[in-house]
């Protein structure tokens, strides 16, 4: 093992970042949501707008990833972001009480806040992923992506958990405890786990290693050259509209579970419960067959992104043909094979953004991240929008529910497909030998496949 490598402990070290970050960014996009929503009576809209500016701060991930670039470290960009992702948390928590009495300006410091949040994550989000291509083994990528994002959804969870029950009974100056208290506890648990963890700066053509600044090249010449390199651009095509195919149906599965299957709002949530459980499924079944039994033999992670693609896009076929079948139909099977499909791709699809990281020009491992980062997030925020108006408009033309939701899913397997074929060329085999690279996965904010 190289000197330099990660072990095990220091694998977990990192995922207890993701925790961190995750537990910021459940609060802010779902409870804070929630209560701006029903307890504050604010239009939907609202909230809708500001979970999407959070994505759409995070164009600035190329940007951030040249900083980091530039020193060469990437754990002062970890905590920076970290920092930067709790004061946003705090701040979204003040404003959302504020609302209650002062809506506009308390909206103008949500606003604020939320950019905040989308720097913060992008910050983190980058450089964490960064750190992990460079320092991980290839042979442990597979396990430390499963490691990683369990650890990313147990921030979710534990952090739903208790926090839930602190918030009630319900206050404003409640909320405002909980959320300081989440956003403190998550920092310091962020900067102790990186403490020490990368060791010295690395030498760089962007970095510490050139003699005065005339010698580095401007964040716009780097984010040019990167964008001129054949796999970088058609990469980042990929994970556009791989991302958007991702989440388009993320805000109309339940509403069509509740409106064709005629689920109440428990059942539904159950569904997107079976359906998170397919992705972890999916996640750690690529996980074993790379790492543990076959690595190699068993594929390559391009074979595993084209062949998650084409399963996701199998089985939105199959919720298709669910909307016109109705309840006779096996739903809770079809959204499970949805999930591991899903998450087999996933996983797939950020192993190998891991370790196309540093193929091309040396020195622009951030900026790739960064570019491909995001990419996703600019995804991820038009694919609610996307799913929704489409679901919406087509409900209009049919006049009736179920051709609606057969025609958007047909649409979003349509999408998968094309993304399936962008990945035969983006994704070249002799830079993607197997699962033995495929690192963490696809950061939660943007997941929110990132936040599911």
């Amino acid at each position: 093992m190289a000197a330099n490598s990660l072990g095990w402990i220091g694998i977990v070290r990192l995922g207890l970042v993701q925790t961190a970050l995750g537990a910021i960014v459940v609060l802010t996009t779902s409870t804070l949501n929630r209560v701006m929503v029903v307890e504050l009576a604010l239009p939907a809209l609202v909230p809708g707008l500001l979970v999407a500016l959070h994505y759409l701060v995070q164009v600035l991930r190329p940007r951030l990833g040249y900083g980091s670039d530039v020193g060469g470290r990437r754990t002062p960009w970890i905590v920076g972001g970290m920092a930067i992702l709790a004061i946003g948390g705090f701040l979204a928590a003040v404003a959302t009480a504020w609302m209650k009495t002062h809506p506009v300006a308390g909206i103008a410091l949500a606003v604020a806040a939320f950019t905040l949040i989308g720097i913060g994550v992008g910050a983190a989000g980058t450089s964490l992923l960064v750190l992990l291509a460079k320092r991980v083994e290839a042979r442990k990528r597979a396990a430390a992506a499963t490691i990683v994002w369990i650890m990313m959804i147990a921030g979710f969870a534990v952090t739903a958990g208790i926090a839930g029950q602190l918030l009630d009974p319900f206050s404003p100056a409640r909320l405002v405890a909980v959320m300081s208290a989440v956003s403190v506890a998550a920092f310091m648990l962020a900067l102790l786990a990186v403490r020490n963890v990368e060791g010295h700066a690395e030498n760089s053509s962007l970095g510490a290693s050139q003699e005065g600044s005339a010698a580095k090249p401007s964040f716009r010449e780097a984010l040019s050259e990167v964008w001129s390199e054949g796999v970088a651009r058609r990469f980042t095509i990929f994970v556009f509209v791989s991302m958007l195919a991702y989440s388009a149906q993320d805000l109309i599965l339940e509403p069509f579970a509740g409106t064709v299957f005629g689920f109440t709002p428990g059942e539904s949530t159950k569904l997107s419960g079976i359906q998170h459980t397919g992705v972890l499924a999916g996640m750690l079944v690529v996980a074993i067959l790379g790492s543990v039994v076959g690595g190699p033999r068993i594929g390559s992670m391009r074979t595993w992104i084209v062949g998650g693609c084409i399963a996701s896009a199998a089985a939105l076929i199959s919720l298709s043909m669910a909307a016109f079948t109705g309840p006779s139909w096996p739903l809770r099977a079809s959204v499970f094979a949805l999930g591991i499909a899903n998450g087999a791709f996933a996983v797939a699809a950020i192993g190998a953004m891991m370790s196309l990281a540093g193929s091309g020009r040396g020195a622009r491992e951030g900026v790739r991240m960064g570019l491909w980062g995001a990419a996703q997030a600019i995804a991820f925020g038009l694919g609610g929008i996307v799913g929704t108006a489409a679901s919406d408009l087509t409900r209009y033309l049919f006049g009736s529910a179920a051709p609606a939701y057969a025609t958007v899913f047909g649409a979003e397997a349509i999408l998968f497909l094309v993304a399936a074929g962008l990945a035969m060329r983006a994704v070249e085999p002799q830079r993607a030998h197997a699962l033995r690279s495929i690192p963490v996965a696809i950061d939660p904010h943007a997941a929110n496949m990132s936040g599911r």
